[in-house]
C-alpha cells in the first residue's frame, strides 16, 4: 500500500473510531463547558458532596481504616493528596482508597438502584486530582465551577454505565459502573485530551469487577471496593495522560462492555443517547437511615406501623417483611453477626426492622458492634420474618410490603413502591442536614459546629469559588496530630 493510500485508510479509519459511542463520550467529558452545567444536576451533585463529606469524616475509625491507611503510610511515596481526617500525604492513587473506603464504610452514601455507589469514589478521586494538578501547575487547585463539574461528569458517566439487576447477576454494582464514573472525574480535573479520555475509559474497562458476596458475607470487601475504583478512576487516567493505551471499542467491540456485562441486551448506542440534554444522574437516591438502600422502604414501613399503632417493641407480637427476590438475597438472610458487625447489620432486613422498633429510629450509631449486640434488639431479630416474593417485582425495585401484629391481636399492613430517599419520593432539606448533622454526631473528630455550617454554605456556591480546594482543606485535619 502506498503512503498516500495508508493515510488515506488511515484517516477514514480515524473518523469511523471518531463516530463510535466510545469516542463521542470521550469527546463529551473532555469538551464539557462547566459554565454550561444546568441547574437540577448542580444540585444533585452538590447533594453528593454533602452527603459524602459528612460520611467520610464520620467513618475515621470504622473497621478497616487503620489498617490501610497503616499499610499505605508503610508504602510511602510521593505526597501529592491527602487522606481525609488524618491528613496524611500519599500518592494520589493511596489517598483516593483510603478516602473511598472512608466515605464507604458507614454506607451512608448516595446510591442508584440497583447499588451503586458514584459519590464515595467520584469525591475522593476529584479531591486527589484536583490536590495533583495544583502540585503540577504550582498553583491553586481548580475553581469551584470545574470541580462541580468534574464531580456532576463522573456521576453522569457511571448513572449511564449504570445497569439491570439481571444483568449485574451479582457483580457488584459499583465495581462495575463507577469505575467510569471515577475516571470521568478525574480525566476533567487533569484536564486529558479527548483522546487520552477515551484510553482512560477503555483501561478503566479492564478493572470493572467485584461481587455482592462481600455484602452478603458482611465483609470489608464492600467498602475496599469503594476505595479500589477510586484508586483505579486516578490510575487509568494518569496511565492515559502518560501515554498508555486501553481497547477503544470498550462499550460496544465484540467483548466490550454491553457484551461482558451488559449480556448482550445492552445497546451502546444508548449510553451517549441525549448526552448533556437528559441528565440521568437526577437517578440518584439519599438514604434517610445509615444502612442498605434495600431496607431505606422497611425501615420506615416499620417506623410508621408501629407509630400508627401506638406500640414500642415490647408490644410486637411479629413482623413480617416482603421483599423482591433482588433485595431478599441481598438483605434477606436470617441475621448473624460476624467478624464484621455493622456491615452484618446494614446488609440486614431483620436487624433494620428489629433496630426501629426497638429505638424507634436509624441512626448511624445503632449500627456499632455494641448497638448491635444490644441484647433488646436481638430479641427483636428473632420475631421478624423476611420473605422474597417474586409479585412485588412489578411494583419497582424498592417495593416492600410490612405487616406488623401486635400482642394484643391489633394489626397494620403497609406497602411502599418507592422508598424514600429514590426518585419519586426525595429526600427535602431538612432530611439532607439531618443526615450530615448525623455524621457530625457520630464523627470520632467532627467539624467544628461554625466549620460544618461553613462547609454547609461553601458547597451551596461551590460554582462560584475560585479556589474548590480551599473548601475542602479543613477536612485534612480533623483529628489530633498523634493521630
Amino acid at each position: 500500500m502506498s503512503r498516500t493510500a495508508a493515510s488515506a485508510a488511515g484517516s477514514s479509519s480515524a473518523t469511523i473510531v471518531q463516530r463510535t459511542p466510545e469516542a463521542q463520550l470521550a469527546a463529551w467529558i473532555a469538551g464539557f463547558d462547566a459554565g454550561a452545567l444546568p441547574e437540577r444536576a448542580s444540585y444533585v451533585a452538590r447533594r453528593v458532596l454533602l452527603a459524602v463529606c459528612g460520611t467520610g469524616v464520620a467513618a475515621a475509625r470504622e473497621d478497616g481504616i487503620d489498617a490501610l491507611r497503616r499499610w499505605h503510610l508503610g508504602r510511602g511515596g510521593a505526597g501529592q493528596a491527602h487522606t481525609l481526617v488524618f491528613g496524611d500525604a500519599l500518592p494520589a492513587t493511596a489517598a483516593a482508597q483510603i478516602n473511598g473506603t472512608m466515605c464507604r464504610a458507614l454506607d451512608f452514601c448516595d446510591a442508584m438502584a440497583p447499588g451503586p455507589h458514584f459519590g464515595s469514589a467520584v469525591f475522593p478521586v476529584a479531591l486527589a486530582t484536583a490536590e495533583l494538578a495544583a502540585m503540577e501547575t504550582g498553583g491553586r487547585g481548580p475553581n469551584g465551577a470545574e470541580f462541580l463539574a468534574a464531580v456532576a461528569l463522573g456521576c453522569e458517566v457511571g448513572a449511564r454505565f449504570n445497569l439491570e439487576e439481571s444483568q449485574y447477576d451479582g457483580f457488584d454494582p459499583t465495581g462495575v459502573a463507577a469505575v467510569f464514573a471515577a475516571v470521568a472525574t478525574a480525566a476533567r480535573l487533569l484536564r486529558l485530551s479527548a483522546r487520552q479520555v477515551h484510553h482512560a475509559l477503555g483501561l478503566a474497562f479492564n478493572r470493572c469487577g467485584g461481587s455482592f458476596q462481600s455484602n452478603v458475607d458482611g465483609s470489608l470487601g464492600v467498602r475496599l471496593v469503594q476505595g479500589w475504583v477510586a484508586a483505579a478512576g486516578v490510575e487509568c487516567a494518569e496511565l492515559a495522560r502518560a501515554g498508555l493505551t486501553g481497547p477503544v471499542h470498550f462499550l460496544g467491540g465484540v467483548y466490550g462492555y454491553a457484551h461482558l456485562f451488559g449480556r448482550g441486551r445492552l445497546d451502546p448506542t444508548s449510553v451517549v443517547a441525549d448526552l448533556g440534554e437528559h441528565w440521568r444522574l437526577e437517578r440518584m437516591m439519599f438514604k434517610p437511615y445509615p444502612s442498605c438502600g434495600a431496607t431505606q422502604g422497611l425501615t420506615a414501613l416499620v417506623l410508621q406501623a408501629a407509630r400508627e399503632l401506638g406500640v414500642g417493641a415490647a408490644e410486637v407480637e411479629r413482623v413480617t417483611v416482603r421483599l423482591n427476590p433482588y433485595c431478599h438475597r441481598l438483605v434477606g438472610q436470617p441475621f448473624g453477626r460476624g467478624a464484621n458487625p455493622r456491615v452484618d447489620a446494614q446488609f440486614s432486613a431483620q436487624y433494620c426492622a428489629a433496630n426501629a422498633l426497638v429505638r424507634g429510629s436509624s441512626q448511624l450509631a445503632h449500627f456499632t458492634p455494641e448497638a448491635v449486640a444490644d441484647a433488646a434488639v436481638q430479641a427483636m431479630v428473632g420475631r421478624v420474618q423476611v420473605i422474597g416474593d417474586a409479585a412485588l417485582d412489578a411494583r419497582g425495585h424498592t417495593a416492600v410490603d410490612v405487616a406488623l401484629v401486635a400482642r394484643d391481636g391489633r394489626r397494620r399492613e403497609l406497602s411502599l413502591d418507592i422508598a424514600p430517599g429514590f426518585p419519586g419520593n426525595p429526600l427535602g432539606e431538612a432530611e439532607h442536614q439531618r443526615r450530615f448533622d448525623d455524621c457530625m454526631a457520630y464523627a470520632p473528630w467532627p467539624l467544628a459546629p461554625a466549620a460544618a455550617r461553613a462547609l454547609r454554605e461553601g458547597i451551596d456556591a461551590l460554582g462560584g469559588l475560585d479556589d474548590a480546594l480551599a473548601l475542602w482543606r479543613p477536612l485534612f485535619g480533623c483529628a489530633p496530630p498523634s493521630r
